[in-house]
């Protein structure tokens, strides 16, 4: 009799883990997107995420009028006030081509995105404030990196004292902005919207009979519908500009949070890829910042070889490093399998190029702990090539940020559209 108790012990656990699914592949009750919205049906075996102990980063909806079109919840489109859904050309009714909004990856929505990002400036928009000012740190680190590498290149370019003074001061700058791009970028993170919206408007324009068919339910991007805050010019961050008419709970009509208490820390954000990434690049930013202040003239010319070492090139590694941390998280967060990339998804581009940055902003103090000539070379032409990687992100980050309303058009015969429905953990164990 003594020996059953092992057993039973080891049964009841083995049991208990059958019962409750891993974290990314459920959300908590108070933190599930859209339970409010009576016509979207969440698709249990689609809630997703790269990461088993993390929280999920991506989930499905059905949506009751259009058995044609999913929607495509992400944590990353959540933060940035994106709505995303998926339409499969092959279930679209010939009533509802005509109703059917065009993909974004089509020459015509790429052409209208970029000219929106020379006509329109959501200043209130912290997702576009965000890209903006990364793109304009960008620029200036890449004007840094022509001062200290364009000598070495073309040696009679150089004017008197241009590294100290157009290198040091372009340093400064370019780290100061992006300490401020990475607050932004933390307080975005903070201030997501916890229970999400559709953000699609349906019009139903054809007879009842059609209606019931789900024919003639016409999709059109809706800010009025949207409770992001993004639409909203009266504030940066906190509640949309319909939140009251959505009856929110007090927590979701917040107008700012600087940080999440105790609780909400311990049971969702330090679980949240985005806010993970999000605070490397802010602990990354800060101590890079150092390194920009002692870049300055008057400063940099004046420390002797120890304390250039401490105060000047080691804040460059550690900055780095987090860069290089902070870019591979939003990688992960747009993917479906930690070992799986995303290369149809812009977020997973963004991550891949502030990588790519990480890496020359780290390798440039890596090889700047050497005097001799060579390495200083691969110094200067290291911060050259990875200030360009990290404006090629923010130019993409500038792009997503205007486009609130990505439509993509699944083909029929790929793999995520003929994968059979999971089922769901409790239903196995009960079975």
């Amino acid at each position: 009799m003594p020996c059953m108790l092992p057993l039973k012990v080891t049964l009841t656990q083995r049991l208990s883990s059958q019962l409750s699914p891993r974290r990314n592949t459920a959300f908590r009750p108070t933190r599930e997107p859209l339970r409010d919205d009576a016509a979207l049906q969440l698709q249990h075996s689609r809630v997703t995420g790269p990461v088993p102990f993390l929280n999920p980063t991506r989930a499905h909806f059905r949506h009751e009028a259009r058995p044609d079109v999913r929607f495509k919840w992400t944590s990353r489109n959540n933060r940035k006030g994106r709505h995303a859904i998926a339409i499969s050309p092959h279930q679209v009714s010939a009533e509802s081509k005509h109703d059917t909004p065009r993909a974004s990856s089509s020459s015509g929505s790429i052409v209208h995105g970029i000219w929106r990002m020379l006509t329109y400036y959501p200043i209130w928009d912290i997702s576009f404030d965000i890209a903006y000012v990364f793109t304009i740190g960008s620029v200036v680190w890449v004007m840094n990196a022509f001062f200290v590498f364009l000598p070495l290149v073309a040696p009679d370019t150089m004017f008197k004292k241009e590294e100290l003074y157009g290198g040091g001061i372009t340093a400064f700058i370019g780290a100061t902005i992006f300490e401020f791009g990475s607050f932004l970028l933390m307080a975005e993170a903070l201030n997501e919207n916890r229970s999400g919206c559709f953000g699609w408007a349906v019009q139903h324009a054809l007879s009842h009979k059609e209606e019931e068919e789900g024919k003639g339910a016409r999709l059109r991007p809706s800010k009025s519908q949207c409770t992001h805050h993004h639409f909203n010019k009266r504030n940066l961050v906190g509640a949309g500009q319909n939140s009251a008419s959505k009856h929110e709970p007090g927590a979701d009509a917040r107008s700012w949070v600087w940080w999440p208490s105790n609780e909400e820390l311990r049971t969702h954000y330090i679980h949240s890829l985005g806010f993970l990434a999000c605070l490397f690049q802010l602990l990354g930013a800060t101590v890079f910042w150092i390194s920009g202040l002692t870049a300055l003239p008057g400063i940099y010319n004046r420390m002797s070889r120890p304390i250039s070492i401490i105060f000047y090139w080691t804040p460059q590694v550690i900055g780095g490093t987090g860069f290089i941390i902070s870019g591979s998280l939003f990688m992960l967060e747009t993917q479906s399998k930690w070992w799986r990339p995303a290369p149809r998804t812009l977020g997973w581009w963004i991550g891949l190029w502030n990588l790519i940055g990480g890496i020359g902003f780290t390798m440039c103090p890596a090889f700047g702990y050497d005097q001799n000539s060579w390495a200083q070379y691969q110094a200067c032409l290291s911060t050259f090539w990875g200030s360009w990687a990290f404006l090629i992100g923010s130019v993409i980050q500038w792009y997503e940020s205007l486009d609130k309303f990505p439509v993509e058009l699944k083909k029929s015969g790929t793999r995520q559209s003929q994968e059979p429905e999971r089922v769901d953990d409790t239903k196995r164990a009960a079975a």
